[in-house]
């Protein structure tokens, strides 16, 4: 590509961002636009970022676009469906071959989840971890070994989809219970409404200014993250679970709220606390729209590769350390 830019489209179900990064991962230029609804419109919308990123650089960019887009993608297809936000239901819609149309570069296409977890994978140096997406709904994404592991049906990572509660609310999968009802940004703001600021900041700001009905809930909500965070590990053992997502804004305090639930929940096993799972969180970078560069990342690779293209860097904290 001109200039060794890379172009990313992180496409959101209100929002898409668009980057231009050098093979060094670093962000040279971002454009942010709002996401239409259809997919042809979705289509226009992406491609009018690609224009103003070429407008912003200078480059032609010409080579490959990575786009990294909520739903079932088939990457070998460059296709995706089930992104009910956006407009694309049942059918299998090929944004790659309209967007390589209307652009004239390659299109490469990830799950939203997949491309942020190599944006976290570069930004943190780390080639083995998973990327657990607390935004409207709660979904995991896996690194390992720096590819991705999607699973033979594209289904990896999907635990915001495992019952815990067979008393619990019915989930839009259409089960009961799932353990996205409880660890997501739509349980938070069920449990925590608010008009005038994400829900997720409002109730970690009230708790933190003493509100005891709102330390109660942070307490109940970071305690199923852990449970997330708890599965992830036990089920692919990762050297990290990085926390992202749009309840990821709140800050570290995620982080410290989560490290200290899976603290408690060790207390009464000597096999959890043999794991140190609270030393193994961490939190994704707010001020590097990993998402967008991840999208970015995948145009190094075709559909049936997605490397992350670091080395691992180990853990030097102690166990229980968080």
């Amino acid at each position: 590509m001109t200039g060794e830019l890379m172009v990313g489209l992180d496409i959101g179900a209100t929002k898409m961002l668009g980057v231009a990064a050098g093979a060094d991962g670093r962000v040279r230029a971002e454009v942010l636009a709002t996401t239409p609804t259809g997919g042809d419109e979705v289509v226009g919308a992406a491609a009018a970022v690609v224009e103003e990123l070429r407008d912003a650089t200078g480059e032609r960019l010409d080579g490959t676009v990575g786009v990294g887009i909520p739903g079932l993608v088939d990457a070998a297809r460059g296709a995706v469906k089930h992104a009910v936000n956006l407009g694309v239901e049942a059918e299998w819609f090929p944004i790659g071959e309209q967007l390589t149309r209307r652009t004239g570069a390659r299109v490469v296409v990830e799950n939203d989840v997949n491309a942020a977890a190599l944006g976290a994978a570069r930004v943190l140096g780390h080639d083995d971890l998973a990327y657990l997406s607390l935004g409207t709904g709660l979904a995991a994404a896996v690194v390992q070994d720096g590819r991705l592991r999607r699973g033979a049906h594209g289904a990896a990572g999907e635990i915001g989809h495992v019952p815990v509660d067979p008393s619990g609310r019915r989930c839009q999968c259409g089960q009961i219970g799932c353990l996205e009802t409880f660890a997501s940004g739509s349980a938070v703001a069920a449990a925590w409404p608010s008009a005038d600021v994400p829900p997720a900041l409002a109730l970690f700001d009230a708790a933190a200014a003493g509100d005891q009905r709102a330390v109660t809930v942070r307490d109940e909500f970071s305690a199923r993250v852990a449970d997330a965070v708890r599965l992830l590990c036990l089920a692919v053992d990762p050297e990290y679970v990085v926390l992202g997502g749009g309840v990821a804004q709140v800050g570290d305090r995620l982080r410290v709220a989560v490290a200290q639930a899976l603290a408690a929940q060790a207390e009464s096993s000597a096999f959890l606390r043999s794991l140190d799972l609270p030393g193994r969180v961490l939190l994704a970078p707010l001020e590097v729209p990993v998402a967008a560069l991840g999208a970015a990342l995948l145009g190094g690779q075709g559909p049936e590769r997605r490397s992350v293209g670091v080395g691992s860097r180990r853990r030097s904290s102690g166990p229980g350390g968080w």
